[in-house]
């Protein structure tokens, strides 16, 4: 997964990230993996995952592809590597090899039947300079499928909630100062065919829920910002004790009776031009 240089991952690399990473993957875990197996991705494939992060999109795949299948993960953070192959272990999967390079730096003489991505694009300076790279290490006719996100839908459905709402706006602020394109979901129509692809075929998915541990994904990935908000200079007076901001989020929901969303994932995916003979 994608820090100060140009394409990082703006909440670092903590064992604090590395968690609440792995407790937002059981909620929209389950949307990759069907946005994948609509995309085509299947056994016997070799997929290339970039921004492999902690291991949880090579997880799904690892199921996807079966035995007979092959992943290569990419991944600039050599702890995220390390986290991820012992997740890995433990599961009892052994067909992912990772490999320590920056996305836009990666290259390979190896040809995959398809490369995958959540929440990868969204950092890098130059989307649609990536998918064209990305894209030639595609086999005609291999899959190119992405999600990103959009963080609208996000803002808007917690509106009605002030406390909420607040943290929504200020989280997605700070994610745009660090240059994070929070809109990149909506926007990889577009991107696929700048960078020279058919199409895309669309899809969204955004997960609702109350339960404790889903709705403490909020306030756990504004605590782990607190020093990019200090970066940025941002106020977080507005939000109170961060010590008690799960708990008066919770408290929030349980008197307006209602659901929250989490960030929405917008996945795009397309057959690679098969080059006529």
């Amino acid at each position: 997964m994608p820090s100060d240089d140009a394409g990082a991952y703006h909440l670092g690399y903590s064992d604090a990230e590395a968690e609440r990473l792995i407790r937002q993957g059981r909620y929209i875990n389950g949307m990759t993996e069907q946005f994948f197996r609509s995309s085509g991705v299947e056994s016997g494939q070799r997929v290339l995952d970039v921004g492999s992060g902690v291991g949880e999109v090579a997880l799904i795949l690892s199921t996807l592809v079966g035995p007979s299948g092959e992943i290569a993960g990419v991944e600039r953070d050599g702890r995220s590597i390390e986290r991820a192959r012992a997740r890995l272990q433990d599961a009892g999967v052994h067909n992912v090899e990772f490999v320590e390079a920056d996305i836009t730096a990666f290259s390979t003489d190896t040809l995959f039947d398809a490369v995958v991505g959540r929440y990868v694009l969204q950092f890098l300076p130059d989307p649609v300079a990536a998918l064209r790279s990305l894209s030639a290490m595609v086999k005609p006719g291999g899959i190119i499928a992405f999600q990103e996100a959009s963080f609208a839908p996000f803002v808007a459905l917690s509106d009605h909630l002030p406390l909420r709402s607040t943290c929504v706006r200020l989280m997605r602020d700070m994610a745009v100062q660090s240059g994070v394109r929070t809109e990149m979901g909506p926007e990889l129509y577009k991107a696929f065919q700048d960078a020279g692809l058919p199409a895309p075929a669309m899809r969204f998915d955004m997960p609702l829920g109350r339960d404790p541990e889903f709705t403490r994904l909020l306030s756990d990935r504004l605590v782990i910002a607190l020093q990019d908000a200090k970066r940025h200079r941002r106020s977080m007076e507005a939000l109170g004790d961060p010590n008690t901001l799960a708990d008066r989020l919770r408290e929030e929901i349980e008197r307006s009776n209602s659901v929250v969303p989490w960030i929405a994932l917008v996945g795009a995916s397309c057959r690679k031009h098969v080059t006529p003979v």
